[in-house]
């Protein structure tokens, strides 16, 4: 009988240390951070607000929440809206709920420029916003948020997650005129803008789908396609020329590639032949590129560079070259282009560089 109730005190011992370590790994543990936005209504209480926390996943066990606030006992709580982080435990959570409510009506207006690359958009938000360079770069490579982006929207791929990427959102993020909550988050901002690129993509989805290239390759292309052919209404017909080059395993011998390879933004010096012949997965101008597109985009294109990519001009061109006022001339052979570019310099419309 004395084993029987050792047997029992002991038993009844481990699960009540099983317990109280499920109880404190509950009130101490950290999701990954990310900011999550909830309205508290008018009359909830914060045990009665454990479903909702429990629903954004902001806690692990609503029980042991519920725990927590009885012993605990926190005050204030306001209706309204808060802004939450999920790598928050429940601690620091009571913490932000008793620091009161936040104004979201507030909202202000952001233009993200086409052809800009995401360098420029990074210094765009942190300049707007309150959110850090390396909040948005944590979580440019946060696998576990891509892999949740790329179940959601159809034209995001592994691709993305391609180690040699610069920047996993390059060339999806479509630039537009939009409107923000000034506490808005980096995840708020990558939402709207990739809903946006949804609704744009959508009436070419079967289009894209049934092409013998990848969503990947064309919103690649587009992207040199923006940078080439910008001031230029002839971008099918530059997309013509890129197609050609790489169905004959030709190098795309595009300059701009080069520039992103080598994270340079100031176009206003001509490229070194060591950074022309540089082999990086995106430089275009190394042969070791040759039928290749880069490993992924080198800037966020515009609707009118997306169609070329996915509707381009079929014809027989191989070269083509823009003066300095962005008309574009296209040639077959290697000897058209060079007579071209030789009458473009001869009558002063040729782009002079810095050396």
């Amino acid at each position: 009988m004395k084993k029987i109730i050792i047997f029992i005190v002991s038993i009844i011992l481990v699960a009540s240390i099983a317990l109280v370590g499920a109880y404190f790994y509950c009130i101490n543990y950290h999701g990954e951070s990310e900011k999550v936005i909830i309205n508290v209504k008018e009359g909830q209480t914060y045990s009665t607000l454990s479903s909702l926390l429990k629903e954004k996943d902001l806690i692990k066990s609503e029980l042991a929440y519920k725990i927590y606030i009885k012993f605990k006992k926190p005050t204030n709580l306001e209706h309204g809206d808060y802004i939450l982080n999920k790598h928050n435990n429940v601690s620091e959570l009571i913490e932000t709920l008793e620091k009161g409510s936040v104004n979201l009506q507030e909202t202000k207006m952001v233009t993200f420029v086409e052809g800009k690359n995401m360098r420029y958009i990074i210094n765009k938000i942190t300049s707007e916003f309150s959110i850090t360079e390396s909040e948005i770069l944590d979580k440019l490579k946060d696998t576990k948020y891509l892999d949740g982006l790329i179940d959601k929207y159809w034209f995001l791929t592994d691709d993305i997650k391609n180690s040699k990427i610069y920047y996993s959102l390059e060339g999806y993020l479509f630039p537009d005129t939009y409107e923000f909550y000034v506490n808005t988050s980096v995840e708020d901002i990558f939402r709207t803008m990739l809903n946006n690129m949804e609704n744009k993509l959508e009436k070419y989805k079967e289009e894209v789908t049934s092409s013998k290239h990848t969503i990947h390759e064309m919103i690649t292309l587009s992207s040199i396609i923006e940078l080439e052919a910008s001031s230029s209404d002839d971008r099918k017909g530059v997309a013509g020329v890129f197609y050609n080059r790489l169905k004959d395993g030709w190098s795309l011998g595009s300059d701009v590639t080069t520039y992103y390879a080598e994270r340079i933004d100031n176009w206003s010096r001509d490229l070194k032949m060591s950074e022309l012949k540089s082999c990086n997965s995106y430089n275009t101008r190394s042969s070791c590129m040759n039928g290749k597109l880069p490993v992924g985009p080198i800037c966020n294109p515009g609707i009118k560079s997306i169609e070329a990519a996915i509707e381009p001009t079929d014809h027989n061109y191989y070269y083509f070259v823009a003066d300095k006022y962005g008309k574009t001339y296209f040639s077959k052979t290697d000897g058209e282009h060079t007579s071209t570019v030789s009458r473009l310099k001869r009558e002063g419309l040729w782009i002079n560089y810095e050396s």
